[in-house]
């Protein structure tokens, strides 16, 4: 139930009130999240991996097949989401500072996570009734940091603290 409220929140972005209910949502469920979201989207590369009738696939048994699925496509693209989520989030906090914003790297990080539920949703549909190239996910990088800087603009200013002379 947790992972269909985060969901709907994340459709929702940047709406505050969404923004807010997301960001009390804590990392490990943010994380699984990501899994499950990197699960879908490499559904239509699984497809066509399993109807291909010629490549190096093509003889091995369906357990083997998805053994090498999980580890030479899954797992490079879950660790490249992953980077491209700390990328992203440090951009942000840099982001953050030049605009004085109150907000750290970890709710930075989790927001971008979330802001790539349409595009990633986007692209699974896509995929699945087109062909679509992998590269096409790099251009939603430009969505989730749009994105990031409007949620950046909501949160509210830093204090500035007048300083002591003595």
């Amino acid at each position: 139930m947790i992972f269909l409220n985060a969901l709907l929140h994340s459709i929702k972005l940047p709406n505050k009130k969404a923004m807010f209910k997301l960001n009390r949502v804590g990392m490990d469920i943010t994380v699984i999240y990501m899994f499950i979201l990197i699960a879908l989207v490499s559904i239509p590369s699984l497809i066509n991996r399993l109807t291909a009738t010629s490549g190096a696939t093509n003889d091995m048994n369906i357990l083997f097949l998805l053994i090498y699925f999980f580890i030479f496509y899954y797992l490079p693209l879950a660790i490249m989401v992953f980077i491209m989520l700390s990328v992203i989030a440090y951009i942000g906090t840099g982001i953050a500072k030049l605009l004085r914003r109150k907000i750290r790297f970890s709710i930075l990080w989790k927001m971008s996570a979330f802001t790539t539920t349409i595009p990633f949703l986007l692209y699974t549909v896509t995929a699945l009734v087109f062909t679509v190239n992998d590269v096409f996910l790099w251009i939603f990088l430009l969505y989730t940091i749009a994105f990031l800087i409007k949620i950046i603009t909501v949160y509210p200013k830093r204090k500035v603290r007048p300083r002591v002379s003595n």
